[in-house]
């Protein structure tokens, strides 16, 4: 490695310079430092609640785990695609069905062809990109512009009362997210030994149940599961929330205000930490995917025709990290605080970083998937377990 730059060596040996850069071209190097900060909140989570942890892993690790590789203008994962607009540069994600159902609505035509991005390219190019974005968050598809949102640290306000500090083993986590960032942070801190139930509802569970089961088992291993029906069943929901000592909230904040389940509805147990985590921060029920967000805080990679994905859905990893750290700050300080952070935001606070050279003779590798974890808890297997921990923490000191 000698001439080498210290980061670029990094990144490439980390597997996320593989990620990034154009499908058939040389993998991109400049934005390496997001790599060595990453560290940096990592070393910081080991000071704050002893979980050591590697940051490459948990950058490129569901990349390993799913064969992921760089594809340029087209996301790792294949769901979403930089598009040129009339004035610059959209991400757009298809990333479910409803998203492919609701493309003739978009592009106001009667149909659209079983491969539908040619016809969507065309039509972003004579369209500017607010125009893109607001048309596809009408039809809630996941859309950005290339760098439309602004680097923020996560925002934090009183929202009760301080505790005393506690140990990591008296508290009590419950986590209503899916998907990346919010399981990733309470995957840390059950790690930390923390007691964390993961809530999900059995019409709609997380939906990385349905993907790669070594994903989700290294994302909820070590979580009690807790299957709740959140119509039918809001007072249970309620009484697990009146009981928590970290909430952790990753869907759009109107799904629990309409079932006053928010953290203005739910009475605050002393020293409570409410997270919340959401796509952009001032549009909290706006359609988001790591992908999109990460282009829209401008966290991309180099090429000479246009930006690339920067490695794999970048901006949840590190909002799951950012909010981790942010946690365990609070605990310190005795919680009593509501905690919100934007995956565009997160994106675009790394996307700030200096860049680096976007070439390197450093070995590029492939990126190594975690350790095997044990499986995660099939779904609503500990309800009853939960629903005696809740009664518990509600009677006391009765």
């Amino acid at each position: 490695m000698v001439g080498v730059d210290s980061a670029a060596a990094d990144w490439a040996e980390s597997g996320l310079a593989y990620l990034t850069g154009p499908a058939d071209g040389p993998p991109d190097f400049s934005r390496a430092a997001v790599l060595a900060e990453a560290r940096r909140v990592t070393a910081d989570i080991a000071r704050l609640l002893g979980v050591d942890t590697d940051a490459a892993t948990i950058l490129a690790g569901r990349a390993a785990l799913l064969g992921l590789t760089r594809q340029g203008r087209v996301s790792a994962g294949g769901a979403t695609r930089l598009v040129a607009s009339a004035d610059g540069w959209c991400a757009i994600a298809l990333a479910r069905p409803d998203d492919v159902a609701a493309l003739p609505a978009l592009l106001q035509v009667d149909a659209v062809p079983a491969n539908p991005w040619p016809m969507l390219a065309a039509w972003a190019a004579t369209h500017s990109s607010d125009t893109i974005v607001a048309r596809a968050q009408l039809l809630d598809i996941a859309a950005a512009a290339l760098g439309e949102t602004a680097a923020a640290p996560p925002a934090v306000r009183r929202d009760g009362n301080a505790a005393a500090p506690r140990q990591l083993g008296d508290l009590l986590v419950a986590d209503l997210s899916s998907l990346w960032a919010g399981p990733l942070c309470a995957q840390l801190l059950a790690r930390a030994g923390a007691v964390v139930v993961k809530v999900e509802s059995p019409a709609r569970p997380d939906g990385t149940r349905r993907g790669e089961p070594a994903f989700f088992d290294w994302m909820n291993f070590g979580k009690l599961s807790y299957a709740v029906d959140f119509d039918k069943q809001p007072e249970a929901i309620r009484q697990l929330l009146s009981a928590a000592d970290v909430v952790i909230e990753g869907s759009r904040p109107a799904a629990l205000r309409r079932r006053q389940l928010s953290a203005d509805d739910v009475p605050a147990r002393s020293g409570r930490v409410w997270l919340r985590i959401n796509g952009y921060g001032d549009q909290p029920d706006r359609a988001a995917f790591g992908d999109d967000a990460a282009v829209a805080g401008g966290l991309v990679g180099a090429d000479a025709g246009g930006p690339v994905f920067c490695a794999d859905a970048i901006a949840d990893p590190l909002t799951g990290l950012e909010a981790t750290r942010a946690v365990a700050q609070s605990l310190h300080r005795g919680g009593g605080e509501l905690i919100e952070l934007s995956l565009a935001a997160v994106a675009a606070t790394y996307a700030a970083l200096p860049p680096e050279s976007s070439t390197s003779t450093a070995p590029v590798v492939p990126p190594r998937p975690p350790p095997p974890s044990p499986t995660a808890s099939p779904l609503g297997a500990d309800n009853a377990a939960v629903r005696h921990i809740v009664a518990e923490r509600l009677c006391a000191p009765c």
